[in-house]
């Protein structure tokens, strides 16, 4: 951006013949609802939307992650997702980080640039995370230089390189913020830097977690940057920390599942194209989960046969790897669980994380399990995530009948159901309880596909292969990654093929096992 100002459009002839009508022509050319100025402030807003609005979608978009992690099926159509089949990525998310250098130089003393900067790092980590968990190496080193540096083709970095660079800008971000004041321009903590300084160390955590392969590494040092940030670092206090965008009664701000009239008008919902899943219900029911009735309604064929809404046979989850001309025969005998109405009903009905306080206890928890830490017990940490996870449901469902079906979850059930679920067996064990509380608590929430990245991370919770169904190639296993975009191979073909060289002989194939998921 090499001026503030929006107003210089008029082409040089016409600037010599019409000098004495420029003001008059600016005026009439000026959007009045747009500003004429870009300042640190409106820069943060658009970056801090994008990996928190543009992630969590609307409408059908919105639950394509779901689709994915096997939370619920769609009946619209076969869809891709829910059948495992992986098509192109792109690197979008990586395009935002040219506003960074001017959101800084923008900052108008010192204090606010050390925020405004804290903010870039931490915002180039999340992109690059979210980019790398994807497909693999990925441009780091060279990517967004383009204007400053002419380089329009980047090289692409290997993923050990692309992990160090995140952990670096989180490290970065975390001392920028601690010498830094709130800020302007964040529509979700409000410019305060204490949470975005917790937010950074909780983030850095769940980075590190997904690197527990390479524990051994002597450049990474994965332990001891754990343990360092546990001991040292202040982290994200309970739900009300949580990385999420909150929606509002006000006109494009609604819920993405909101289906009223002040809210999205939204035509999916009125079909009924959802079905929630076995994967999802199955458990909720055999622990005595109460955040089935806040996640479900019962199956109309049920409550026509006598049972209650707040019988928990009256729940019925769909297998989301049967046929689709299976599952279509299934919805329309009505035999199945749906979304529960408060995700219709409510324009606001919940805000919508993208990293949680009760997801950094899972973590917690896992790196107890795992002896990374130990002056808490891993217990301690798993009934903070659960404690958490449900209290969050709670206070965000309004006391009505239908939105809880009068089964609702006090402290006294919580504190029980925490104790019914308590860790037990050997490390395997426990880490299968601690992923499927944290796949509970991640319904609706978590949109960054985090449900199909714990599973393809250790395998739990269980989803079904089904051959016969599974639109991957082969159809005896998972893929494990998307395919590069399709505008590298028009735009940076030439880098592309190194990496690919360098990862997996040269085939971009979604069953190519990249590094971070090698022992």
């Amino acid at each position: 951006m090499k001026n503030n100002s929006l107003k210089y459009i008029l082409a040089i002839p016409f600037a010599v013949t019409m000098m004495a009508g420029c003001s008059k022509f600016d005026k009439i050319n000026s959007n009045p609802n747009q500003t004429a100025q870009v300042g640190s402030d409106l820069l943060a807003t658009n970056m801090i939307l994008n990996v928190t609005r543009t992630s969590i979608s609307t409408t059908k978009g919105f639950m394509q992650p779901y689709l994915l992690g096997k939370y619920l099926t769609w009946g619209e159509g076969q869809e891709n997702l829910q059948y495992n089949k992986f098509g192109r990525s792109n690197f979008d998310r990586l395009l935002q980080l040219r506003n960074i250098p001017p959101m800084i130089n923008y900052a108008l003393d010192e204090e606010l640039r050390k925020s405004y900067s804290a903010l870039g790092h931490f915002i180039r980590a999340w992109q690059f995370f979210q980019t790398t968990m994807q497909v693999g190496d990925i441009p780091y080193s060279q990517a967004g230089k383009g204007e400053a540096n002419d380089i329009i083709q980047p090289a692409y970095d290997t993923q050990k390189e692309v992990f160090l660079g995140i952990l670096n800008e989180l490290d970065s971000a975390n001392i920028l913020f601690a010498g830094g004041k709130d800020f302007t321009g964040d529509p979700v903590y409000g410019g305060k830097i204490d949470n975005w300084q917790r937010l950074t160390n909780s983030f850095e955590l769940h980075v590190l977690m997904n690197l527990y392969r390479k524990t051994g590494d002597a450049d990474l040092k994965v332990i001891t940057r754990f343990k360092d940030i546990v001991a040292n670092r202040p982290l994200m206090r309970s739900y009300t920390d949580n990385f999420a965008l909150t929606y509002t009664p006000a006109a494009g701000q609604n819920y993405p599942w909101s289906d009223v009239p002040a809210g999205s008008g939204n035509s999916f919902v009125k079909s009924n194209y959802t079905m929630l899943s076995a994967t999802l219900i199955n458990p909720l029911k055999a622990l005595q989960d109460r955040r089935l009735f806040y996640y479900a309604k019962p199956s109309p064929v049920k409550i026509a046969a006598g049972k209650l809404a707040n019988d928990w046979d009256a729940y019925v989850g769909a297998e989301p790897s049967n046929a689709f001309s299976a599952l279509q025969t299934m919805r329309v005998s009505k035999d199945y669980s749906d979304l529960n109405n408060r995700y219709v009903n409510l324009v606001n009905a919940e805000p919508v994380s993208v990293f949680s306080y009760a997801e950094l206890q899972f973590v917690l928890a896992e790196a107890t399990i795992r002896g990374w830490i130990a002056a808490t017990p891993a217990q301690i940490y798993y009934a903070n995530g659960i404690t958490n996870a449900m209290k969050f449901t709670a206070a965000y469902t309004p006391d009505q009948a239908d939105f809880h079906h009068n089964m609702k979850m006090d402290d006294t059930y919580i504190q029980g159901y925490v104790t019914s679920v308590a860790l037990t067996g050997n490390m395997e064990n426990q880490l299968s309880q601690i992923i499927l509380q944290k796949y509970l608590a991640g319904f609706l929430q978590g949109c960054n596909y985090n449900a199909w990245y714990e599973h393809r991370r250790t395998g739990y919770p269980a989803f079904v292969l089904n051959s016969s169904t599974n639109l991957n190639t082969p159809g005896t296993q998972f893929p494990v990654r998307w395919l590069y975009p399709a505008n590298e191979l028009s735009y940076n073909n030439a880098n592309m093929d190194k990496a690919l060289q360098r990862q997996f002989g040269g085939s971009d194939n979604v069953n190519s096992v990249m590094w971070l998921l090698k022992d």
